[in-house]
């Protein structure tokens, strides 16, 4: 099996960046592209970056890359590619997804079949197996995708499993919830510090304090998790273990950090405590019931995140406008705290009635969304006390 592999952090349009100083920080060098980050390690790297990338959505071993403008050139592609090093005989290997764009293969359920043949008769031909005799398939899974752009295909293998968002602490949601790593994202591109109170004024099940708590106690976002790679026969377990274990040794858990998240619906306290119990943070973080409007507070150099209604989340337009504007209202006494607001709603400054700092274009999924970003003004913590 190989020791070093091509590979690539698949991330959501807006966040490529953000994925890409993550990885950096892991001390992997990096190329940030479209969509993805790519990067090469070893095992080692697989399991780090699958641990510790709060922002991505997966990680894969990038097989091969190679022109297709025919089936032909694509079954000949996948043939030629070193399978023998990536799937042991016995292993579940389907083709589980094929994309292609711009393309003169186009049929993606052809792209997948014709991936699958070529991959087989490959390893028919290494292990030394007849033609006519199929291949076992039932041990550990290695799913492999397929991307054709411009007619280039790309031939991946998903090391991950679920997608990194799902973090294994979410036991409720309520109603469109943001993403884990979404939230991840938006906390990492803001000036908050584990120094710096927070507060999440509608915080529905509490994804950004939970994901906020984390990140100011060091803990991998993977901790609690496995990954597909972990059941493969080449990823040795005491590896696996061994940086498990390190990741648990870089925790902070004695950290004081100054959370709040507050949300007008009960219910969605309830699930937000839950969710927080779930994480092992309910001591860390301070979740309670209350109006957006009624949000004061005397500390300083804080940040305000909030993910309000919007798009799919939308009651009324008339009831968003009225939010909007209450939320300029009880943020303008802040003058300290930078606020980072999310919404689809293109008319957002206006209904709050000052403009943005800076707005940075993202997606929530296939939805378009914008945050908007309001710095407060620095103040130091002793000419306040004075």
């Amino acid at each position: 099996m190989k020791t070093e592999f091509n590979l690539v952090a698949t991330a959501a349009a807006g966040l490529e960046a953000v994925v890409g100083r993550e990885i950096r920080d892991l001390g992997i060098e990096c190329q940030v592209e479209n969509g993805k980050v790519r990067f090469k390690g070893g095992v080692d790297t697989i399991i780090r970056t699958n641990l510790w990338l709060r922002a991505a959505d997966r990680i894969k071993i990038v097989v091969g890359e190679f022109p297709a403008r025919t089936f032909e050139e694509l079954f000949q592609g996948v043939f030629n590619l070193d399978w023998e090093n990536y799937l042991p005989l016995g292993c579940a290997f389907p083709i589980s997804k094929a994309k292609c764009v711009k393309s003169k293969l186009h049929n993606e359920p052809s792209v997948q079949a014709i991936t699958k043949k070529a991959v087989v008769k490959k390893l028919q031909k290494y292990f030394h197996r007849p033609e006519g005799v199929p291949l076992m398939e039932n041990g550990p899974e290695f799913k492999i995708e397929v991307s054709i752009l411009k007619d280039r295909a790309t031939i991946m293998i998903d090391t991950t499993g679920s997608s990194l968002f799902k973090r294994g602490y979410r036991t409720d949601k309520g109603g469109a919830p943001i993403k884990e790593n979404m939230a991840a994202a938006i906390l990492l591109l803001s000036n908050w510090y584990p120094d710096k109170p927070l507060i999440d004024p509608t915080c529905g099940s509490g994804t950004f304090c939970i994901e906020a708590a984390m990140i100011g106690m060091n803990i991998a976002p993977g901790f609690n998790r496995s990954f597909a790679c972990e059941a493969w026969p080449w990823v040795d377990k005491k590896l696996v273990q061994s940086i498990r274990d390190e990741a648990e040794e870089k925790a902070n858990y004695d950290i004081e950090l100054d959370i709040i998240g507050t949300d007008i619906d009960a219910r969605m306290i309830e699930i937000a405590k839950k969710n927080a119990r779930e994480a092992g943070l309910e001591d860390v973080i301070k979740l309670k019931q209350m109006r957006l409007q009624d949000l004061k507070t005397d500390k300083i150099n804080g940040v305000v995140i909030s993910n309000p209604p919007y798009g799919e989340r939308l009651l009324d337009d008339k009831a968003v406008d009225v939010l909007y504007n209450e939320m300029g209202q009880t943020f303008a006494p802040l003058k300290t705290w930078s606020k980072f607001i999310l919404t689809s709603d293109e008319n957002f400054e206006t209904k709050y009635g000052s403009i943005a700092d800076k707005k940075r274009k993202l997606y929530n999924g296939t939805l378009k969304v914008d945050l908007y970003q309001y710095f407060g003004q620095r103040v130091k913590r002793h000419q306040e006390e004075n």
